[in-house]
C-alpha cells in the first residue's frame, strides 16, 4: 500500500448534482494522487456499519437515510501528510465555517449534505478504506 494515504467518500448529494468531476479535479490539482476509486450505492446495513462510531448520535437515522439515497465515490488518495492535508482541502463539515476555496464551502449544501467525507486520522483512513477496498483494488505505485 501507498506509504501516507487517506480515505474519502464523495457524498450522494454531490454525486446527485455532477459535482464529482469538479471534485476530483480539485483533488488532483492539489496534489493527491488516486490509489483506488469506485462508485457504489451503499445499503442502509453498509452506512450503519461504516457510521456506527456516529449510533448514539441524534442525526444517525438521517445520515444513514442520507448515505444510502444514492451513489457514493470512494477514493483512497495518497499524499505527503494526506489525512491533514486533505483535511485542510475539504474544509469546515459546516459549509459555513469552510475557508473559502475549500470544497465543502464550494459543494456543500448543509453540515450533513457537506459534499465529502475525509478520514480524521491515519488510523481511521486505515479502516475506512479497508471496509471499501481490498488490497487487490488498489494501486501501489
Amino acid at each position: 500500500m501507498i506509504k501516507d494515504f487517506t480515505f474519502a467518500l464523495i457524498k450522494p448529494n454531490a454525486v446527485k448534482h455532477k459535482k464529482t468531476g469538479p471534485i476530483l479535479a480539485m483533488i488532483n490539482e492539489a496534489g493527491f494522487r488516486i490509489a483506488a476509486m469506485k462508485m457504489i450505492r451503499l445499503t442502509e446495513d453498509q452506512a450503519r456499519s461504516f457510521y456506527a462510531v456516529h449510533r448514539e448520535r441524534p442525526f444517525f437515522d438521517e445520515l444513514i437515510s442520507f448515505m444510502a439515497s444514492g451513489p457514493v465515490v470512494a477514493l483512497i488518495l495518497g499524499h505527503e501528510d494526506a489525512v491533514e492535508q486533505f483535511r485542510e482541502l475539504i474544509g469546515s463539515t459546516d459549509p459555513l465555517e469552510a475557508e473559502e476555496g475549500t470544497i465543502r464551502k464550494i459543494f456543500a449544501t448543509s453540515v450533513q449534505m457537506n459534499a465529502i467525507h475525509g478520514s480524521d486520522s491515519k488510523e481511521n483512513a486505515v479502516k475506512e478504506a479497508a471496509f471499501f477496498f481490498s488490497e487487490f483494488e488498489r494501486c501501489n505505485e
